[in-house]
């Protein structure tokens, strides 16, 4: 079984650039292999901060032979009238490497059999190798010393082996070998004997090379390290992350800093620790300890050092947020609120007082539809931002909105409205949770829609790379928030009332309505795809206005979904789209006749039809009168012509079929379910 080895070993990389470069090798590797048809196993991939890793195991060695016909010109071209080859075949030989006598004639053509030998792996490694390696793609790349090529950071050495052998290659000027590195504070030079013997030749010398090794690693000595002192640690996943890809061999080590800190809101303390310094805050029964861990990568059995620089750090930083709390809270959280006129929220659209004085009116009317207590919400509303102008979140603005939730306790706001302020900027990302407090979820609707309302008025393009104060966050966010917690919010009147409060006036508040409307059923259509088929989306929103109702779209979702999974649906579906695709092009319809019908298959339907009504009942009731009239549409079309040559009958026919349709419709289009 034979296994190929590639590291790349270079200075420090950055954290996030790492699982990125990981990703990419991986999928450049399987797709070298398989567009080269070479046969592989599998792809293994490691990485520190040192080194970026490929292990390819049960690799063949060569490409396969392959023998394969190819046609070449017509007979009367490839012979001339004595039977001899002409310079077109004699052309075709040359082209394809073959002697001319090779040639065969088959069904009128010349054809040549050629024997394609199969590339050996390890010259198709030399040569794609360095093109894979520089292809990697990151923020920060730069050209190093006086070399042409970029990369992440400056390579230092190569490790290159198929089994024993070593596949010469080179980058950036540096040639491969067999000889690795060791941790920075440990055996300098590893020799690596074969790609079976990496992972552990590099642990002996202090590296742990496998991510998840490392990362199980951090976690149960980190653990264990604080049950040492009585103490509990909270793993949090993205700190996880950053510590494995900032170490080789993690070691924790227990600091800790003057009580009097701990005075300081916990967000604060843990977000100086976690977020700036990297370190794992310590808990007791719940509660923030003056203890936290760094995870040092070093070798060694003295760590003074290590505790006293990373203490000084940390208190350093904590000094400064119980200075700026002590100062900040001398007066109330109300009193910062006209300052806010000082500060600008979109250039040319108003401060942020303005965009406050917005939030409060639209939150105020949400309370209002929702019968929810009106003063809570509003002093929400009015506090939501105040805090933008403390000197703590100047310093630390990651944390808005948990500081304004601090200060209003201390300013001796309500519980409610100290929840509401925190809770306003949530979901913080696509994986978090929603608002759980009324004041919270409807102030952070107000302030989502405001913001993306002047985004698009401001005409700022959405795009990949650019998001403009987080559109396309603030829009899942105001969609994740009224359907979790099925609120009964019309977000069309929402939209249009946030365009009529504009701090300037829409040119055309109509063409802002409707790109905006559109860029909000696309978010919803990606929110929802992981629980619902793409075509059952589309069917559900078509010709409707999904977003004055969420809670009736999700429920036609459902639906749906339960409808096209039975066994019947073949019918179903056969029956409602037949009346769609006969009527899909006429537009002039009124109501029916029933003095014109004709045939008794026109007047069952219509009988059976009629008395559905779609507006007085539930969707389930809905359906199961609709699956009834299944039989009557397939026997009306078997024994009915629609376009009768009489055109009141047709016409007659054809609004029958129309106002059946309106009730299919109800539910959705089911012409857009791919079946």
């Amino acid at each position: 079984m034979n296994k190929y080895l590639l590291e790349i070993g270079t200075e420090e990389l950055a954290y996030k650039f790492i699982p990125s470069a990981m990703e990419q090798l991986k999928a450049e590797f399987t797709k070298t292999f398989t567009d080269n048809e070479i046969k592989f196993a599998d792809i293994k991939v490691y990485a520190t901060p040192r080194r970026l890793t490929v292990i390819v195991e049960d690799l063949a060695e060569k490409q396969e032979d392959v023998e394969k016909v190819v046609k070449g010109p017509i007979a009367n071209i490839a012979y001339d009238e004595n039977g001899n080859l002409t310079k077109a075949a004699l052309g075709f030989a040359k082209k394809n490497g073959i002697a001319p006598e090779k040639l065969f004639k088959q069904d009128n053509y010349v054809w040549a059999k050629i024997e394609q030998k199969g590339k050996d792996t390890k010259e198709l490694l030399k040569e794609v190798i360095p093109s894979i390696v520089l292809k990697l793609k990151g923020t920060h790349f730069m050209r190093w010393a006086d070399l042409d090529v970029k990369f992440q950071r400056p390579i230092r050495w190569i490790v290159s082996l198929f089994n024993e052998e070593k596949v010469e290659i080179e980058i950036a000027n540096i040639k491969s070998s067999n000889i690795s590195r060791g941790h920075r504070f440990s055996k300098t030079e590893v020799e690596i004997k074969s790609p079976d013997a990496y992972l552990e030749a590099l642990e002996v010398a202090n590296v742990i090379a496998d991510v998840d090794k490392r990362k199980a690693t951090i976690v149960k000595l980190a653990t264990e390290k604080a049950k040492e002192i009585g103490a509990d640690i909270v793993i949090d996943e993205d700190l996880l992350d950053e510590v494995t890809f900032i170490t080789e061999w993690p070691i924790p080590v227990i600091c800790s800093f003057e009580e009097k800190y701990l005075q300081i809101p916990e967000k604060v303390a843990v977000t100086v620790m976690a977020v700036h310094q990297r370190y794992f805050p310590l808990y007791k029964d719940g509660k923030l300890l003056n203890k936290f861990i760094t995870m040092s990568n070093y070798v060694g059995d003295t760590f003074e050092n290590i505790k006293a620089g990373n203490e000084r750090v940390v208190r350093a930083r904590l000094e400064d947020a119980i200075f700026f709390v002590q100062e900040d809270t001398q007066k109330p959280l109300i009193s910062y609120l006209d300052d806010l006129k000082g500060v600008t929220f979109q250039k040319g659209y108003g401060s942020v007082y303005d965009k406050t004085e917005r939030i409060c009116t639209l939150a105020k009317d949400l309370a209002k539809k929702l019968n929810v207590p009106m003063a809570t919400v509003e002093r929400t509303a009015l506090l939501c931002k105040a805090d933008l102008v403390t000197k703590l979140v100047f310093e630390f603005t990651e944390l808005q909105g948990y500081i304004g939730a601090d200060y209003a306790l201390r300013s001796g706001e309500t519980k409610e409205v100290s929840k509401g302020i925190m809770e306003h900027y949530f979901p913080l990302n696509a994986e978090s949770e929603v608002a759980e407090s009324i004041e919270g979820q409807i102030v952070g609707i107000a302030d989502k829609m405001d913001t993306v309302v002047t985004v698009f008025a401001d005409g700022k393009k959405i795009s990949g790379s650019q998001d403009p104060l987080g559109v396309r966050r603030a829009t899942l966010g105001i969609l994740k928030t009224v359907i979790q917690k099925g609120l009964d919010i019309n977000l069309t009147e929402l939209l249009k009332q946030t365009i009529e409060l504009l701090y300037v006036k829409a040119e055309d508040p109509n063409k802002l309505f409707e790109t905006i409307k559109d860029f909000f059923e696309q978010r919803l259509i990606i929110l929802l795809s992981d629980k619902y088929k793409h075509d059952v989306l589309e069917a559900c929103i078509s010709e409707k206005d999904v977003l004055s109702n969420l809670k009736d779209f999700i429920e036609r979702l459902d639906i749906v979904s339960d409808i096209i999974s039975k066994k019947d649906y073949a019918q179903f579906h056969e029956g409602s789209n037949r009346i769609i695709r006969l009527i899909k092009n006429e537009t002039n319809f009124s109501s029916v006749d029933e003095s014109l019908f004709v045939l008794p298959q026109e007047k069952d339907l219509w009988n059976v039809a009629k008395n559905i009504d779609e507006n007085a009942l539930t969707y389930v009731q809905l359906e199961e009168k609709l699956v009834k009239t299944i039989p009557y549409i397939t026997e009306f079309f078997d024994k009915v012509l629609v376009m009768d040559k009489d055109e009141k009958i047709k016409q007659n026919r054809l609004n029958m079929l129309y106002a059946i349709k309106q009730k299919f419709a109800k539910i959705a289009d089911f012409s857009k379910i791919v079946f």
